[in-house]
């Protein structure tokens, strides 16, 4: 199969599974993704798979059709978006001990998690003055978009997630509460975790903030801003287009237009968020390495930097 041609499509997938040898599985996916040209990034665990690939149409289908034959996973549900160009620069297929990291082993999203929202009744629910609206997601993220009114617990993980609602365990006893993420992962574990803790009027958004960008008409959003995406797309708004946001190679935040007509913003090497904590060493590096980037692409090649994480 040839390399892909625009359009390409990029899907986002995860799912908590019971998986009794990760390792086993790794390589065959691996091969049917490299054969297939596809690139991105799959994660493996115990508990299931997470990722977000990219690729022609028809090789995304032949991998979603090799991981629905894992078990526990054939009824995966995808969220499908479209690029102009490849959003990842390699496929890498990696073990891990959790496919969202959060750090508490005895929290199974399997055994029972909050109730399903889908985006259309979305609104309803958190229009409700009844209702408290938790965005799970981590401060950079909630930075480029969130829904009105939204909790920001200004993590810088997710793992540090559990520390902040037992801070603020007493506000939220007794609430209706709604929670969303990127794509659905984070609030699977995180309703699944306040469940644990004795609350159960807990809700999440199904499909997460893609799945809303994608269903719910601009006219009727309650989204603010734009959702950032853990590829080169850097965030997607309503229809899940590619937004105006661009990232900062040096510390991997997020830049808006205004944050990129700063005199604290240099492409590659420094933006407002990160100028005061990097030293001339550092910058001159930073700039080194955007130069190697644009000698690269100037030679139609691409250079391989950093890469994104897969989350949700």
């Amino acid at each position: 199969m040839p390399a892909p041609v625009p359009p390409i499509r990029v899907a986002a997938l995860y799912k908590f599974a019971r998986f009794a040898d990760p390792a086993a599985l790794r390589g065959p996916l691996l091969g049917v993704c490299t054969a297939n040209h596809i690139r991105g990034t799959l994660l493996l665990a115990r508990e299931g798979i997470n990722g977000t690939i990219a690729g022609a149409p028809e090789a995304i289908d032949a991998v979603l059709a090799h991981i629905r034959t894992l078990p526990g996973c054939a009824d995966l549900d995808v969220k499908f978006s479209s690029a102009d160009t490849l959003p990842f620069h390699r496929m890498k297929v990696r073990l891990k001990r959790e496919i969202v990291t959060m750090g508490q082993p005895d929290v199974d999203p399997l055994t029972g998690t909050g109730h399903y929202v889908k985006p259309g009744e979305w609104n309803a629910l958190i229009d409700d003055p009844d209702t408290v609206v938790i965005d799970t997601r981590n401060d950079y993220e909630v930075k480029v978009g969130t829904f009105a009114g939204a909790l920001d617990p200004q993590t810088r993980s997710f793992s540090e997630f559990p520390d902040w609602f037992r801070a603020h365990r007493e506000d939220l006893a007794g609430k209706k509460i709604a929670m969303f993420c990127t794509g659905g992962i984070r609030c699977e574990k995180s309703t699944a975790f306040l469940k644990s803790e004795g609350l159960n009027e807990v809700y999440h958004l199904e499909g997460g903030i893609l799945k809303y960008l994608e269903q719910v008409p601009a006219t009727e959003s309650r989204w603010e801003g734009e959702c950032f995406v853990f590829d080169q797309r850097v965030a997607v708004g309503h229809g899940l287009a590619i937004g105006t946001h661009g990232l900062c190679h040096a510390c991997r935040v997020p830049v808006s237009l205004e944050d990129r007509a700063s005199p604290l913003y240099e492409e590659g090497v420094s933006c407002p968020a990160c100028h005061a904590t990097r030293d001339e060493a550092q910058r001159a590096g930073y700039a080194e390495r955007h130069r190697q980037v644009v000698l690269a692409e100037a030679r139609g090649e691409t250079h391989v930097g950093a890469e994104f994480t897969a989350k949700g």
